[in-house]
Formats: structure tokens, C-alpha cells, sequence
């Protein structure tokens, strides 16, 4: 969650570290709803959804007119919509967990791609989204037509089209148990694996015939190595531990028993050597004799063998925490800790650090630099030897644990850059020198959220503050903006730290779903961007086609900060350039606690100028 793509501002929020907004300026276009607005979010997208008593509808940056409106959804509460993380897709879900009104809207195209009732459905029990493959897997009942049958339905989400309806039982035939689909299902090559109540069966996703049936039961999640070959069953139990099952691509249990684990399974690797598991214990909940009887709260990592089941280690590594991060390297097990601490362990259990290396607590960064391995915290940052967890150049940089922590890498300079909330620390790539960058001070207690390295400087900024650096440390301007109030300034600053993942977390998430535990490179911004467009260049949809476009491209407000502040008149907008420090335009509000949405990818505001109305701005005009 490093830098942030959206900002959404909503009752005085300001967002990261761009801010905007328009109140007397005459807009570009202005949208009226058929009723008043419930709430607005920008999307991954780039597609502003507006909720309103009569349904809802959405907006793109480059038209005047409405993208879609739905009128036959009446209210849409919040609550009732789902933002599937870096994909064009909402849901919307009313009328309970079991809602006879659930949909699926591709919000790029304007297009429904599916709706419980329409599409023959009574009720849902499974709603999965599967990605990149693209598919909407669902189980339920059925409708009248079909004397509501327990049935699975296989859509595909590029088209809306309905693949296969497959009923898990015979509608005709009078039974005294149902059968429920119990976990998330598994694609794999052509075959779709799906959990119930009674077995785990396998169907050809081409013809939607079973091709076989395990006697595996209430499972909760299903993963299978490439090949589709080794397929493992989790089935997360009510006392917080797990069971592991393997089956083969035929159907057949392999292992005698099923291997048991404490706490939840957060993290299952299947690797050439064996299987490497982390479960998370949770002992919160519990007091007195049960809390004493239990195991201590933290995370634990097993390497089992994938033929029997059996513990290869005969000894775990401790962790005295949870897992904040995991990678799978040529050489062995990299791991940090939540509450500190980063060590490593061989495939046979030894450890190859030459002790654990201690760090201070919430690991914001592990990635590979060329010396070795950077590692940021609330309290030091450092470049280890992956070989032997020893720092390369032999101390750390610690400081007092800070508010917030940003970091960039200085090309010009080879040289890394901590912001720690007081101070820019510096680490040359060659020599690990350490030193002070630079120091600063910023008003109303703020600390930066962002640091950029630009080819005149070093940027460092927060929703109040601006401050700009020569590449030798000296100051080039400082510049404060007073917040339109005291309370507003709270509820900014609450604003920066809801949203900071917003949109670098969804993308970390689809990553993370392809290769969540190979550790990457620290890099720039624009190539994070890059690589989060490539990977919805990968999905075969229009929708996702724009999106990787959208991502690939360069921010239009990347030379500016839009700051809410207090102006002579009232609360205003100031348009700040952020390479001179120089306030370029004002603009008075009418509204001091304004809603609004900024779209940094296009340049686009947008302000909900009244109860039923959106304001749209081109700020870059």
C-alpha cells in the first residue's frame, strides 16, 4: 500500500496526497438524478458510481452524458454494494445474505451481466467472482419453473452469457437432505471443482458434465498445483482449526488421513519439494482456563510432504507473531512478522539466517534491491544479505516509530529514501552509507504520504503541506495550506489513512492472486502501474482491455496538488504546482464539508453540488 491511484474525499475527507475540488467555477457537465443521492465512489475503473432513490447510475471522465442508469433497483443503500477490487465489476446485493436480488454490472461497458431473477435464480447460498479466468460461479435454488432445484450456474462475465446449469440433485426426486455448496469452488484447466455438503464433485466446464465425485465433504476452499494434477481440500472447522485433504485429478483421497493444522490456513504453497502451510491461531476471544489450555495467538508455517501429509520439519520456525509477509525463494522460506522480526528457512527445516534479524514492528516493505534485500518498518529500515540475514553494510537506520512512513528510490541520486514523519533518511545504493537527507516540519502534526523523486528534486507532501528538496538536501520551498477547520482537519487526515490502500492494495490483491509469495523488486511508482496494467491486459474482456490502458497511462494531475483549505473568502480550493510551490488558481466553495471524487488518472472532479446533482470538472483546463 504504497502510493495512492484514487483519493476519495467524502463529507470534508481529503484524499492522500492530491486534493480537489470546485464550487463556483461553472462545470463541465452536470448530471441530475432521478432522486437524492445516497453516495458517490470512484471506482478502480475510473467510472464514478452514483447511488440515488431510484437506483443508480455512472459516469466516465470523457462523456457529458449518463454511462448507464439503473432504475429498477429503488434505493441502493451503501451497504448493499459490492467493489470487486481491480476489475470493471459491482455487485449489488438487496434483501438479505440470501438475497432474491443480486447482480452483477460490468460498470466499463454499462452493461448487467447478471441478475438473480432474471437469470431463473429464487436464492443464492455461493457468489464467487473467479479471476483472471473470468467466470461467475454460483449455487443456489432455483426457481419455480424448475421446482426450485439446488443447483450450480457457470456464466461468463466477458458476455453475461450462461454456460451451464448443473443440478446437484434430481429435481423430480422427493429427498429427505439437501445438498449445499459449502466453500468456494476451483477453476482448473477445463475443470471446475465445487465443494458441498455431501462430496466434492468435478465437472467439464466445456459440457458441464460431472466427470467424477471424492468423498471429501464441507470443504471450504479448493487449489491445485499447475498441472491440475494435485488437487488440496481446506476445510476450515468450527473450533478454528483446519483439516488438509489431497485428491487426485481423478477423484481419488490419496492420503490415508487428512492433515490437521492449527488455526486458520492463510497461506498454502505448493512447491516441487513439498507443501509449505501458514495457519493463523487466534487465542483472543478466549479467557481464564480455555486461554490458558490454548495456544498462544500467532501464526505457525509447516512443510508437509505432498505424498503422505506427513511434517517434514521436525521443528517449526518460530514466529512469536503473525505473518505479515511470506516468499518462496530458490533457497528456501523468507518470512516477516506483524509485531517484527524477518528470518529464513530452508526446505528441510534449517534455519539460514545466522540468528533471526530483529526489526521494529508492521513491515511496511520487503523487496529485492541489487545489494540485496530492503526492508522498511514503523521503526528502522535496512539492506540485508539474504544469504545470512546480516545487514550489508552493517547498521540500520532506526527512528522514532513514526506516524507514517514513505519511501522512494532516488534514480539520480542511486540512493534510497525513508520518509519517517520528522526526517528524509538516505541510503547510497553502492557504499550503504547512511545519512540525513534532509529535515522538515510540518504543520497541524501531519507527516508526509508521499515522497516522489523528480528530475528537480524530491517532493515529500501530505494533505496540508508541500515541501520540495534540491538533490543535496537544501530546501527549494515549504508551503503550508490551513485546513478550512479544526474538525475538518481531523476528518481529513481519518480520510488519508481510510483510503491510502485503496487502489494500490486491489491491485495488490489481483497480483498477489497470481504470485502472492515470490518477492518482487522495489520499484518506482509508474512501474508498479505498469505491471498492475499488464495484468489486466492478461484477462480476454473490452473492459479489462481499458482498464490496463487506463493504468499504463500517465497521471494528468501528476505535476499538481489540489489542497481544500482556507481561503480570505471561505473554504476554497488552491491548485498548487508542486515543481514551484506556487498557488496557480483559487477557487471559493460554497460548501465547507463538501463530497466529491477526483480521478487523478484523467484529471477529473467530481462534486455532488446538491441533492440530486454532479458537478464535473476537467482540472486540467
Amino acid at each position: 500500500m504504497k502510493t495512492q491511484i484514487f483519493k476519495t474525499v467524502a463529507v470534508s475527507a481529503l484524499l492522500g496526497s492530491h486534493i480537489f475540488m470546485f464550487g463556483q467555477k461553472a462545470p463541465d457537465s452536470e448530471f441530475k438524478m432521478d432522486g437524492n443521492i445516497q453516495f458517490m465512489k470512484l471506482t478502480d475503473a475510473g467510472v464514478l458510481l452514483v447511488a440515488n432513490g431510484d437506483g443508480f447510475a455512472g459516469i466516465k471522465p470523457e462523456s457529458n452524458q449518463l454511462h448507464f442508469n439503473f432504475q429498477d433497483y429503488g434505493k441502493v443503500k451503501q451497504e448493499e454494494v459490492e467493489f470487486v477490487p481491480n476489475s470493471p465489476y459491482v455487485i449489488i446485493a438487496q434483501g438479505g445474505i440470501f438475497s432474491s436480488k443480486k447482480s452483477v454490472i460490468d460498470i466499463v461497458s454499462g452493461k448487467k451481466l447478471f441478475a438473480t431473477e432474471e437469470n431463473g435464480w429464487k436464492m443464492l447460498t455461493q457468489f464467487n467472482l473467479m479471476l483472471p479466468q473470468n467466470k461467475l460461479i454460483i449455487a443456489g435454488q432455483r426457481s419455480s419453473k424448475e421446482k426450485f432445484a439446488m443447483a450450480v450456474g457457470i456464466y461468463d462475465l466477458a458476455t453475461g452469457k450462461e454456460e451451464k446449469i448443473f443440478n446437484l440433485q434430481d429435481p423430480g426426486k422427493v429427498s429427505m437432505s439437501i445438498t449445499t455448496v459449502t466453500g468456494k469452488p476451483l477453476i482448473t484447466g477445463n475443470k471446475l471443482l465445487i465443494p458441498t455438503s455431501k462430496a466434492t464433485i468435478c465437472l467439464d466446464l466445456n459440457t458441464g458434465n460431472q466427470l467424477w465425485e471424492a468423498k471429501v465433504d464441507d470443504i471450504s476452499w479448493l487449489t491445485a498445483d499447475k498441472t491440475g494434477k494435485e488437487i488440496y481440500a481446506i476445510e476450515q472447522k468450527p473450533n478454528g482449526n483446519s483439516n488438509i485433504f489431497k485428491l487426485s485429478d481423478s477423484g481419488q483421497v490419496l492420503w490415508k488421513e487428512p492433515h490437521s493444522v492449527k488455526g486458520k490456513i492463510s497461506n498454502f504453497q505448493i512447491l516441487p519439494n513439498g507443501l509449505a502451510v501458514v495457519s493463523d491461531v487466534d487465542n483472543s476471544g478466549k479467557s481464564g482456563l480455555m486461554k490458558l489450555a490454548s495456544a498462544a495467538s500467532e501464526s505457525r508455517i509447516a512443510f508437509l510432504s505432498s505424498s503422505t501429509g506427513e511434517d517434514l520439519w521436525e521443528k517449526a520456525p518460530k514466529t512469536k507473531g503473525y505473518v505479515q509477509h511470506f516468499y518462496v525463494m530458490d533457497d528456501g522460506i523468507l518470512f516477516g512478522i506483524q509485531e517484527g522480526g524477518i528470518n529464513k528457512i530452508s526446505f528441510d527445516g534449517q534455519t539460514l539466517f545466522r540468528k533471526p534479524l530483529k526489526t521494529g514492528e508492521n513491515i511496511h516493505t520487503m523487496a529485492l534491491v541489487p545489494k540485496g534485500m530492503i526492508y522498511i518498518t514503523d521503526e528502522d529500515a535496512n539492506i540485508i544479505d539474504l544469504k545470512t540475514g546480516e545487514s550489508i553494510y552493517g547498521k540500520a537506520i532506526n527512528y522514532k516509530k513514526a506516524k507514517a512512513v514513505c519511501s522512494t528510490y532516488d534514480k539520480m541520486g542511486k540512493r534510497y529514501l525513508i520518509s519517517t514523519g520528522e526526517e528524509i533518511k538516505s541510503i547510497d545504493e553502492n557504499s550503504g552509507d547512511i545519512s540525513s537527507f534532509a529535515s522538515y516540519k510540518f504543520d497541524e502534526k501531519e507527516a508526509p504520504t508521499n515522497i516522489r523523486a523528480k528530475d528537480n528534486g524530491i517532493f515529500i507532501g501530505s494533505s496540508q503541506n508541500m515541501m520540495h528538496f534540491a538533490h543535496d538536501g537544501s530546501t527549494k520551498y515549504q508551503q503550508y495550506f490551513r485546513s478550512p477547520g479544526k474538525s475538518t482537519a481531523g476528518m481529513i487526515l481519518h480520510g488519508v489513512l481510510a483510503v491510502a490502500s485503496t487502489a494500490v492494495s486491489a491491485s495488490a490483491s489481483y497480483q498477489a492472486g497470481m504470485n502472492r509469495n515470490s518477492i518482487g523488486q522495489y520499484t518506482s511508482e509508474g512501474e508498479r502501474y505498469k505491471a498492475m496494467g499488464d495484468a489486466f491486459a492478461g484477462v480476454a474482456s473490452a473492459s479489462f482491455a481499458e482498464m490496463a490502458r487506463r493504468f499504463k497511462a500517465t497521471s494528468a494531475t501528476e505535476n499538481y496538488q489540489f489542497i481544500l483549505t482556507k481561503l480570505d473568502s471561505g473554504a476554497g480550493l488552491a491548485k498548487v504546482n508542486k515543481n514551484t510551490g506556487e498557488k496557480e488558481e483559487e477557487i471559493l466553495l460554497k460548501d465547507k464539508k463538501p463530497t466529491y471524487e477526483v480521478d487523478e488518472f484523467s484529471g477529473t472532479l467530481y462534486y455532488q453540488a446538491n441533492n440530486n446533482t454532479i458537478y464535473k470538472y476537467n482540472l486540467m483546463k
